[in-house]
């Protein structure tokens, strides 16, 4: 069956069946070894090495990534992810001993990996290797199957996906469903978790339908993630990485920049030092750049191209609507009135409003939506941890933009509007597992304290133990 073509009954019925015999290993009491787990996952590390190629033809018809740019944000970052599971993997699958009271000694306590069954892994757009394949892989790391919901828009390296999945996992561990059921059809099915990257709107549609089930969800949303920067920063080295970060993958990227929000002292200074960059990176005509990313399709690039019209033109402002291709574009003079202030633009237009003093910044970040991320270049000591104590964000970044997201140590999520849960690194493996209490107790004793009747030794035992 080729699970990329548009689905007929056929493809449909057996798409379904393959997701109830997916279900059916865990009903029937099936687990999966760590040994086993480990080739699965050495399988697709393999594959994807010995595909490098495919992989970047795919994301270059997609979304014309230019080659360093797919190994950069996409292929390298998945094959990291899947090493580093690899590697870890029998640590983080050991049962681990646990405390217990003193009121059960002398019981034995430990805590015991369990995977949750059948997990929904819903892929997206924007970096479609690497946000299908990390959540799927660390899934599968502990224990679970797996059905992966592959997005409709990036088709090329979705078909990539399909071949994949159906080249590594034979016996149907992982299912790989493109447009044989739609989203709510998915969701109208039983499963044991569920993880979703993508928007808000949907993002609700998947709480909603996974509360009717009382389904555990992660939800990798996104929202308006400010950038802050502050008299003190080194102006140069802020342009330079705010550019490289906005516009990486032509801003189609849940943790860019959505905002700048500059001191006035400097403000002049650095959108002059931002436009040079920009220029540094893209060239003159950087619709026409070969390694310049283009908007994903005609309906994403229309949203873009109204929301640019707003405002006074800092830089770019080129479009070539045969490429669907918006030029980098810095926006000044807006407020939060704009259109372009209401949702998350997800695109390469970069809104900047300024503040005058610390007051004046936190005035404008109070009552917001919580971002996904918040950047901050410069500012004192005593202003940063301000800012960390007032605000509440998914991340937190001082002096950079995006590349937390890279680091296995740190949890990747959000909180509030952008999201719910998190993941990357060991995170992962945790998403996707329930951590089983076992305890052991004694037969050789049986302490009577706990039993009734509660009178004479047993009171004062009490009262002494409460004092």
């Amino acid at each position: 069956m080729n699970m990329g073509e548009k689905g007929s009954g056929r493809e449909r019925d057996a798409v379904l069946a393959a997701i109830a015999a997916n279900r059916e290993f865990f009903l029937a009491g099936g687990r999966d070894s760590v040994r086993r787990r480990r080739e699965m996952l050495r399988h697709m590390l393999d594959f994807l090495r010995a595909n490098r190629d495919k992989v970047y033809s795919a994301l270059n018809a997609d979304l014309h990534k230019s080659q360093f740019e797919a190994a950069m944000t996409e292929f390298m970052p998945a094959c990291d992810a899947l090493r580093f599971m690899i590697r870890n993997l029998p640590r983080f699958a050991k049962p681990k001993r646990a405390g217990v009271s003193m009121l059960n000694f002398p019981a034995r306590g430990r805590i015991v990996a369990e995977p949750y069954g059948q997990v929904l892994v819903f892929a997206t757009w924007n970096y479609p290797l690497l946000l299908a394949l990390e959540p799927a892989a660390g899934a599968l790391a502990a224990g679970n199957r797996v059905v992966l919901k592959l997005p409709e828009k990036s088709q090329r390296t979705t078909q990539f996906l399909l071949w994949m999945v159906e080249e590594c996992f034979p016996n149907g561990e992982m299912i790989a469903v493109h447009s044989e059921l739609g989203f709510d059809e998915l969701l109208n099915e039983k499963f044991d978790y569920i993880f979703f990257t993508g928007g808000e709107a949907a993002g609700r549609r998947v709480y909603e339908a996974a509360a009717r089930t009382l389904t555990p969800v992660t939800l990798e949303l996104g929202g308006k993630s400010p950038c802050i920067v502050c008299r003190g920063a080194d102006l140069a080295l802020a342009a330079k990485r705010i550019a490289w970060g906005k516009f990486t993958n032509a801003g189609q990227t849940c943790i860019a920049p959505d905002y700048l929000l500059v001191q006035h002292e400097v403000r002049e200074t650095f959108l002059l030092e931002l436009r040079r960059r920009i220029r540094e990176f893209y060239g003159d005509d950087p619709v026409n750049n070969s390694d310049y990313p283009w908007i994903i399709d005609e309906k994403q690039y229309e949203r873009l191209a109204k929301l640019a019209d707003h405002g006074r033109l800092v830089a770019g402002g080129e479009r070539n609507p045969n490429r669907f291709c918006i030029a980098p574009t810095v926006i000044d003079g807006i407020t939060w009135e704009d259109p372009l202030m209401e949702h998350e633009i997800f695109g390469p237009i970069l809104p900047v409003m300024e503040f005058y003093s610390e007051e004046d910044l936190f005035s404008k970040l109070k009552g917001r939506p919580k971002p996904l991320a918040l950047y901050c270049f410069g500012g004192s000591r005593a202003f940063r941890k301000m800012l960390l104590e007032t605000t509440s964000s998914g991340a937190v970044v001082f002096d950079d933009v995006v590349m937390h997201f890279i680091s296995p140590g740190l949890p990747f999520g959000g909180v509030g509007a952008s999201g719910i849960g998190r993941y990357h690194g060991k995170y992962t493996f945790d998403t996707f597992t329930h951590y089983k209490p076992v305890m052991k107790q004694s037969t050789l004793v049986d302490w009577p304290v706990r039993y009734p009747p509660f009178t004479g030794w047993k009171r004062k035992l009490m009262s002494f133990l409460t004092r």
